[in-house]
């Protein structure tokens, strides 16, 4: 006989002939990595702060995409809006968050040898600064990518896209790649370049 499911908060009955499956919805707001990306964009105060559909267009993320990841980032006090609604970032929050949270929220992840865009200590700002050895270096896996080496899962999927499209973007995540998955000595290098960065 196929098991039907009935989807209820809460059964007293014990003699229920059909399994009953506890359904609670949780409220609690949670960070995603796309919202870090967002927030990387939103920090380059320097340029002008585009549009939810300029950004949208920039990061390859829907409007809706960057509209939540917005409204997260203000609800974890990682940004505000300032009194025309603009999205503004707490520099020092944000800078507190990546240097102490992100590696264990969007720990590091690794993959196989393949061809992709070079991240971390294998691309500017930390290229020069790093002595590079023979193992094959970290790349974000991109179907376009100039550089063979191991594969080093982007925050989010469309990242190379945003890289490449903004170079001052793409330095940040490289930054944020040392930090999330660098040696001590890569993370703390990428740290003192943040900083410099965001405390200006």
């Amino acid at each position: 006989m196929p098991c039907r499911i009935r989807y209820i908060l809460y059964s007293r009955m014990a003699n229920d002939p059909w399994p009953t499956i506890m359904v609670r919805s949780n409220p609690q707001v949670t960070l995603r990595p796309q919202d870090l990306v967002v927030l990387l964009r939103l920090s380059l105060e320097n340029e002008p702060l585009p549009s939810y559909a300029g950004l949208s267009a920039e990061l390859s993320l829907t409007a809706s995409e960057i509209h939540a990841a917005v409204e997260r980032a203000v609800t974890a006090q990682l940004s505000r809006k300032d009194e025309r609604g603009k999205p503004r970032v707490i520099r020092e929050s944000l800078r507190l968050f990546v240097q102490h949270g992100a590696r264990y929220c969007f720990p590091a992840t690794r993959g196989e040898l393949t061809r992709g865009m070079p991240t971390s200590y294998a691309a500017p700002p930390l290229k020069d600064k790093i002595v590079q050895s023979s193992e094959p270096v970290p790349v974000w896996p991109a179907k376009n990518g100039s550089v063979r080496g191991m594969a080093f899962i982007p925050l989010y999927p469309t990242v190379p896209e945003a890289a490449g499209r903004n170079p001052a973007l793409y330095e940040l995540l490289v930054l944020v790649d040392a930090i999330r998955g660098g040696s001590p000595r890569e993370r703390a290098l990428a740290i003192k370049m943040l900083d410099a960065r965001w405390t200006d």
